[in-house]
């Protein structure tokens, strides 16, 4: 192993130092101040607060959708903030996965093949794209659901294929956006149980809700005001 593959072995998943996000005006506005955060490997973590937080700003600056004003960020051990944006969604293709409340599901599209799209950026050939997607789907429970176009699934195992989704590229960290909001209780327990064996497996996971419920799941919960951590 190269030393900066051994680096990015040992570095922390997240490390964000002194991270500010502004939005320029008149009059500028300060949405996130001095965020300092770091999430080890295997970590599970809640991101929580009011709506107006700052939650999604966050969110969207892990996720490589947006950049620091200013501070420091560094993810699998890069400095991500001097990157030019092609570089940012080769990294955040190849690294992230996301799930989002509404699921992003095509709907001509089967189960399989939506999953197989998590591999875009994945130089693989389609055999190994679909073999790779029905082994994530397996995973999350839906091996019996493979060609189902999602009007034909419940809520709960949209969630599900959205997660395989996120799960084919073998990501460095789950990003998960309020994952049980449009779900009822019982497919949220699901999805929740399934998110607690993925973080048995190793896999670093951090989930933005309004939900108790969901936040209790987490190893460590993190809250948010006003921009800052708390």
């Amino acid at each position: 192993m190269s030393s900066s593959a051994e680096a990015e072995a040992v570095a922390p998943v997240i490390s964000l130092v002194g991270v500010h996000r502004s939005f320029p005006g008149p009059p500028e506005t300060v949405v996130l101040t001095g965020i300092d955060l770091t999430v080890a490997r295997g970590d599970y973590l809640a991101l929580v607060g009011p709506s107006g937080s700052g939650k999604t700003t966050l969110l969207h600056l892990l996720g490589l959708l947006d950049t620091p004003s200013g501070g420091e960020y560094r993810f699998d051990g890069i400095e991500v903030t001097g990157l030019t944006e092609v570089q940012r969604t080769s990294l955040r293709g190849l690294r992230i996965g996301f799930v989002f409340q509404d699921f992003h599901l095509l709907s001509h599209r089967t189960a399989t093949e939506n999953v197989a799209l998590g591999l875009l950026y994945a130089r693989v050939h389609a055999a190994e794209r679909t073999a790779r997607a029905r082994e994530a789907l397996e995973r999350v429970g839906l091996g019996h659901r493979l060609d189902a176009l999602p009007r034909t699934l419940s809520g709960g195992e949209r969630q599900r294929v959205a997660i395989a989704r996120a799960l084919v590229i073998r990501p460095s960290l789950l990003l998960c956006d309020e994952p049980t909001g449009n779900l009822d209780s019982g497919s949220a327990e699901r999805v929740l149980d399934l998110f607690d064996e993925l973080h048995a497996d190793g896999v670093s996971v951090v989930v933005v809700t309004h939900d108790p419920t969901t936040a209790a799941r987490a190893g460590r919960t993190v809250r948010m005001r006003d921009g800052r951590l708390r």
